[in-house]
């Protein structure tokens, strides 16, 4: 039970980023802060790491690696470009909704498992519930090119989750996060220097990304991968549908923002799909 928890929590995190990202000042590139959050997050964790030598260069999978900073690198710049184009409502809904299905897809194609019907109902209750979530939100506009972002963006979060299962085989949690999301922020770093970070001198800019980089990054996904050791790559991230849930529900009693009748049908659709996919999953076993 503990790791579809731990994925939960993870999700419960990712979902406070939106919400933290308004203490920003306005106009703030969001390539450089998805490039301080990565770099925060993946440099405190290399330092403990490297500190308690739990990486090893030699023998280190790079290639996994590699290929894992790349896709949540991607994912960034992608998710951010489709929002821009196509709202932030649409672009979440296609991005978070697109993801689940792309990791059974890739499930099925690369470990040769084929989706169970807990998944594909608890699947489907939860796309569901995050369209109806954001169904109301006043963006009608729909731009085939951030549609097309978005679907990329929910397959390049789909390929990081089975990569960094793969991942998970060879290394424990803390040194693959580190080792991944230090090469995200240098990847990053060329699309985001252009925009400057002195913002960053401002107290409240650098609390807002200390907690960004620690608790929604370093944290979030050493919880992440450490349910995804447990659990396939598909359920983590059907579970991880979790982030615009807390996201709806910090923006409501935090916020003051309003939710429709529509949009808590959607809410609580989603619950259901995940206490499906969380009950379903354990009795199956």
């Amino acid at each position: 039970m503990y790791p579809y928890f731990f994925v939960l929590v993870a999700a419960v995190l990712w979902g406070m980023t939106g919400t933290t990202q308004t203490l920003l000042d306005d106009g703030i590139s969001p390539v450089a802060v998805a490039t301080i959050r990565s770099a925060i997050g993946g440099g405190l964790l290399l330092v403990v790491a490297i500190a308690l030598r739990k990486i090893h260069i030699r023998t280190w999978p790079w290639q996994l690696t590699l290929l894992a900073a790349a896709s949540i690198a991607l994912f960034q710049g992608l998710f951010f470009s489709s929002i821009r184009l196509t709202g932030v409502a649409i672009g979440t809904v296609v991005t978070i909704g697109s993801a689940p299905v792309f990791s059974g897809v890739l499930e099925w194609l690369l470990w040769k498992v084929r989706p169970t019907k807990v998944w594909g109902i608890s699947t489907t209750l939860a796309i569901v519930g995050c369209v109806l979530l954001f169904v109301n939100n006043g963006e009608a506009s729909v731009h085939m090119g951030g549609i097309i972002l978005a679907l990329c963006a929910g397959m390049s979060f789909a390929f990081y989750t089975n990569v960094s299962k793969k991942l998970m085989m060879r290394e424990e949690a803390l040194p693959a996060v580190a080792m991944t999301f230090s090469l995200c922020a240098l990847l990053l770093l060329p699309f985001s220097i252009s925009d400057g970070y002195s913002w960053i001198a401002q107290s409240h800019n650098l609390w807002s990304m200390f907690f960004m980089g620690v608790m929604c990054t370093s944290v979030a996904y050493l919880l992440f991968l450490s349910g995804l050791q447990k659990i396939s790559s598909s359920s983590a991230v059907t579970l991880s549908l979790a982030e615009p849930l807390t996201a709806a529900m910090l923006g409501v009693f935090l916020v003051g923002e309003y939710l429709s009748v529509t949009s808590w049908i959607g809410v609580a659709m989603l619950l259901g799909g995940i206490l499906v996919l969380t009950l379903g999953s354990k009795n199956t076993k």
